[in-house]
């Protein structure tokens, strides 16, 4: 798999671009660097100093494609299913390679599915910024999550192509693939970050063959899946445009959120065993009641959280009990469970006081249980040079914003294991998500597409600030 060159633009540009290229790359001083006009013939010569402030997002183009991909997998009540790998997400990546193809840029995936429109530089061996999100969705999910940071990527990737900006980076606009986790949840970026290899797919907890047989239709082969890890010594950053996903920027009556950590998590299986009984006949006072542990136990991690971990989170998702009989004393009751922090330190504090009130409780009812973890994701926190760009692209728009800790996972969570990594939130009405009612209202969609792409051109020209690149 790679990348498809369906546009000349670049070849006809080049002759213009090696002043501009040489001096790039042997100018210490940015200032000093005379960039080249507009590629349209006959267009008015504007420095880049004067172009790129009022550079702004075609609002209605963007639309035109929200509203064109909203009608892939549409259900009945108005929300979305596309699946990972599905013949609905499979139809989404068909549609957004054809717009790709249209705007002239060139279309690239690798051997996880990833899928993406890159914007040359003319320097070969520039660095690549990455920006974009996914646009799978969780079931009957809504329309903003996820989609909205693939198609601004695209707009922005549009916009510069239009204004004839002549970049010292290449930009990718990419579709991650299976973020929500249908089959494996942040598949593609795990892939890209060199973090997954065919013998994960093991440990699929679906069934073996659905999956294989869906990467299959797919075109991926878990043979060469690790061909799609990139290389970090050629990747500038990540940044994504997402929904918030809760109510703090709406309340605050704030445009944008800028992303500075987000949650890490731990999820785990705890199984309460006991011995099971006639519920009638047997004395209350000597059941080994195995569901009385484990409501006990999410009763107290519950308040546990709330009173010593304000910023955490805990939540049992499921249980699973046995016999299953109303008149049998339950002998087994297995709970799901998953716990949220941005602090790494105190999301560990938190698994050992969890794991020690179900100690307490099962020794309170005489159980044993036992515990297995199912899932850890590391917090993450966002590049300080990352967050500045977004704060000085919000200042370049004259938009309020607002720092924020997300507590749900995002591809920038991953990706910052890999490289510089930032993220860009927009309210959502209601704090509604993965739910039909999903909703952002066009304006705020619009003003995190301009922050973005504002946020990209003074990566470009400008490196991320307080690093090396």
């Amino acid at each position: 798999m790679g990348c498809l060159l369906l546009n000349s633009h670049y070849n006809t540009q080049a002759n213009r671009n090696i002043n501009f290229l040489t001096q790039i790359l042997t100018v210490a001083d940015p200032a000093a660097v005379t960039y080249p006009e507009r590629c349209d013939e006959g267009a008015d010569l504007q420095t880049l100093d004067s172009t790129i402030p009022k550079l702004r997002i075609d609002s209605d183009r963007l639309r035109a494609d929200f509203e064109a991909l909203r009608h892939i997998g549409l259900t009945h009540d108005g929300g979305v299913n596309r699946l990972a790998l599905s013949a609905e997400d499979l139809a989404a990546r068909a549609w957004f390679a054809d717009r790709i193809e249209e705007a002239g840029l060139r279309v690239c995936d690798d051997d996880a599915g990833n899928l993406g429109a890159v914007l040359p530089s003319p320097d070969p061996g520039a660095k690549t910024l990455l920006i974009g999100s996914h646009l799978d969705s969780v079931p009957n999910g809504g329309h903003y999550d996820g989609t909205i940071g693939v198609l601004a990527a695209l707009e922005c990737l549009r916009t510069i192509h239009d204004a004839g900006l002549v970049l010292p980076i290449h930009l990718e606009a990419i579709n991650f693939t299976d973020d929500e986790g249908c089959w494996m949840s942040m598949m593609g970026s795990r892939a890209l970050i060199g973090a997954l290899n065919a013998e994960a797919f093991n440990d699929v907890p679906e069934d073996d063959g659905q999956i294989r047989a869906a990467l299959r239709l797919a075109g991926i082969d878990l043979d060469t899946v690790e061909q799609a890890a990139r290389d970090p010594e050629a990747v500038l950053g990540f940044l994504e445009l997402h929904v918030e996903q809760s109510s703090r920027l709406e309340r605050a009556n704030v445009p944008i959120g800028v992303v500075t950590g987000i949650v890490g998590r731990r999820t785990y299986q705890l199984t309460f065993t006991g011995s099971a009984g006639h519920s009638g006949t047997t004395d209350m006072y000597k059941r080994r009641d195995a569901l009385r542990g484990a409501a006990m136990f999410i009763v107290r991690a519950h308040d546990v959280v709330r009173e010593a971990y304000g910023d955490g989170i805990f939540n049992c998702g499921d249980i699973d009990v046995e016999p299953g009989s109303f008149n049998i004393i339950p002998s087994s009751a297995c709970i799901d469970v998953e716990i949220r922090h941005y602090k790494p330190e105190l999301l560990a504090e938190m698994e050992t006081a969890l794991f020690k009130i179900a100690r307490e409780c099962a020794a309170v009812c005489a159980l044993e249980v036992e515990s297995k973890r199912m899932l850890s994701r590391p917090a993450a926190t966002m590049a300080a040079g990352m967050i500045q760009a977004i704060e000085s692209a919000c200042v370049t728009l004259g938009l309020d914003h607002l720092p924020l800790v997300s507590y749900a996972g995002h591809t920038a969570q991953m990706l910052s294991l890999f490289t510089h990594s930032g993220m860009i939130f927009v309210p959502s009405v209601g704090g509604i998500g993965h739910h039909p009612d999903e909703f952002t209202h066009w304006d705020d969609v619009v003003n995190g597409a301009n922050v973005l792409l504002q946020t990209v051109l003074d990566l470009a020209y400008g490196g991320v600030p307080g690093t090396l690149t």
